[in-house]
């Protein structure tokens, strides 16, 4: 089990709460009433720093690690791990099991759910809905008021295993349907709407929906909103 560590380093608010025993790590920081589940690890050390070093004890990990920034009235629920040099806006939810790589940045009122991983300098605007399951490589930039439905999976990598990875960019109020993927590069643009299960392997540009394997147009945004109130209200 998990023992309960809190760095010597580490600035947390007297608001904080804990459940169970957790690992908080380097000087991180966590802001005014936050809740962080049990079994929780702030401030994990990146492979870049692990090399520097073969950590033998907690203790060790401690010294290694740069610490997490973690904002206020946040709630990592139990089993998260969020690396070092990781910036976290206000009022983030999370799921179970989420995992948050070192350089990544989440901003303000944003929900992750449910075994979602942020693998690494991944950038998430304000208001971001991401749903369980979602997998978002490397550089991936996610815009404002975005949602990712559940197991969406986005690449980096165009001709696996190459050297060369080009991160997919996410415009504003975009929605991204549930079982979707984006290949290594695309831009979506902004206000623009994958549907469920689309491969989308070119650019798409803002203001459409697209769906099918490869996603083409389908439809305009303007449109897909029509039948939305339709759908809501009978209408």
């Amino acid at each position: 089990m998990l023992q309960n560590y809190v760095s010597k380093k580490a600035i947390i608010h007297p608001t904080v709460r804990f459940e169970g025993s957790n690992l908080v790590l380097g000087g991180s920081e966590i802001g005014e009433q936050t809740y962080i589940g049990m079994s929780t690890i702030i401030g994990y050390p990146s492979k870049k720093s692990l090399s520097n070093k073969i950590p033998e004890d907690i203790g060790d990990l401690d010294s290694l690690s740069k610490g997490a920034r973690i904002g206020s009235m946040c709630l990592i629920r139990s089993g998260s791990i969020i690396y070092e040099e990781v910036l976290i806006g206000r009022r983030l939810v999370t799921g179970h099991n989420v995992l948050v790589r070192e350089g990544s940045r989440i901003g303000d009122n944003c929900l992750i759910g449910t075994g979602t991983m942020l693998d690494g300098s991944v950038q998430i605007g304000d208001n971001a809905k991401i749903q369980s399951g979602v997998y978002l490589p490397h550089g991936t930039i996610v815009g404002n008021n975005v949602f990712i439905g559940p197991c969406a999976c986005v690449t980096n990598d165009r001709y696996p295993v190459s050297k060369k990875l080009l991160p997919v960019v996410i415009g504003n109020d975009c929605i991204i349907g549930a079982n979707s993927t984006i290949i290594s590069g695309v831009r979506v643009g902004d206000n623009s709407v994958i549907a469920a299960g689309a491969v989308v392997t070119k650019d798409v540009p803002p203001n459409v929906v697209v769906m099918g394997v490869p996603a083409r147009i389908y439809l305009s945004r303007e449109e897909y909103e029509k039948r939305r109130r339709e759908y809501e209200h009978g209408v």
